[in-house]
């Protein structure tokens, strides 16, 4: 054997199976008799033999590996979703082939193809175009589960989290803290969360019935950089705001920023999204969480189920979030406001 890489063929003859069999064993059959089946291992051990992934997909084609496409690997919320579908693929035995599609709808299309033509098994996706009737367009032979958005004119698998509940529960804990002017700031409104959030905002306003000043509504604070002006921005107003809710962990970053910049954190804040650091600042930040590793796991499981089979309609799974006392949430409004 030294020298050549071990073949089934090795395989089967030092366990005295047939070629087929080892096959079967290989790929998990559960036909195949518990004491061959261990005979096989033995001799894949004894030898150790490797499965050709190339080859195998050949045989049952379709690659040893999922796709996960976000818009950016380095965000820490996605970075967590990405964990968990790795944990669920390596629990079944499979790969994660993983792409950033970045912020421009027009990406998410070319790296959908570029995973199609890789012959993954299936894909998890977040997505980012306004359309996706391309999916059923480009007839792929693969399942597809979105996570954190929906599909927009396509059905499909999805696994989201209460956004609008979230936001209207972080407003009317301000609420109920006094404050009566809340800001908003966050990304622009075309973006799924966003758009949920900020109507969460609104409802609970009007619940309380209490008028939103839109001159406190910044739905222009793409990333920490923006966010940190639109706050300055709204500090340096007359009769500007006694609290804020940031729609994601980027606003809440600038926010955090332009806070602590201008020494007002006496300014009541909460975050929709936790982030690193919030619970060890001064005063530590109250957040609305969503849990990104039940999400990863939740869309990898549902994608597993369509690889394996599953052919009934597609479900829309709608997780919790909840709300994190720390502290910046519970300031009252200042005595002169």
């Amino acid at each position: 054997m030294t020298g050549r890489r071990p073949t089934l063929k090795d395989v089967s003859v030092l366990a005295s199976v047939s070629i087929k069999t080892v096959s079967r064993v290989i790929n998990n059959d559960p036909a195949v008799a518990a004491g061959t089946a261990r005979r096989v291992q033995a001799a894949i051990e004894e030898l150790g033999f490797r499965p050709d992934p190339v080859a195998r997909s050949l045989r049952v084609g379709r690659d040893d590996a999922v796709g996960l496409i976000v818009e950016n690997i380095a965000d820490p919320f996605m970075s967590e979703v990405t964990c968990a579908v790795e944990e669920v693929a390596r629990e079944r035995g499979m790969f994660v082939v993983i792409s950033s599609a970045g912020y421009a709808p027009e990406n998410e299309r070319v790296v959908v193809g570029g995973l199609a033509n890789r012959r993954v098994a299936g894909l998890i996706l977040t997505p980012t175009s306004g359309d996706h009737s391309y999916l059923a367009a480009e007839r792929l032979r693969f399942p597809v589960v979105f996570v954190d958005r929906p599909p927009i004119q396509y059905d499909a698998d999805t696994v989201v989290v209460d956004n609008e509940e979230g936001a209207r529960v972080a407003t009317a804990h301000l609420i109920n803290h006094g404050h009566r002017r809340i800001a908003f700031v966050g990304d622009r409104l075309h973006i799924y969360t966003t758009r949920l959030r900020y109507q969460g905002f609104r409802s609970a306003m009007a619940r309380a019935g209490l008028p939103v000043d839109e001159r406190l509504v910044r739905v222009d604070a793409v990333g920490p950089e923006n966010s940190a002006i639109a706050m300055t921005q709204l500090l340096e107003l007359a009769d500007g705001p006694t609290a804020v809710l940031s729609a994601n962990y980027r606003s809440s970053l600038g926010v955090v920023r332009a806070l602590h910049q201008s020494r007002r954190t006496d300014l009541a804040h909460v975050s929709f999204d936790d982030f690193t650091g919030a619970e060890s600042l001064d005063p530590p930040v109250t957040v609305i969480y969503q849990d990104p590793r039940r999400m990863g796991r939740q869309a990898a499981n549902m994608l597993f189920d369509r690889i394996n089979g599953d052919t009934s309609p597609p479900r829309r799974v709608l997780l919790p979030v909840r709300l994190i006392v720390r502290g910046s949430g519970e300031l009252p409004p200042p005595e002169n406001a």
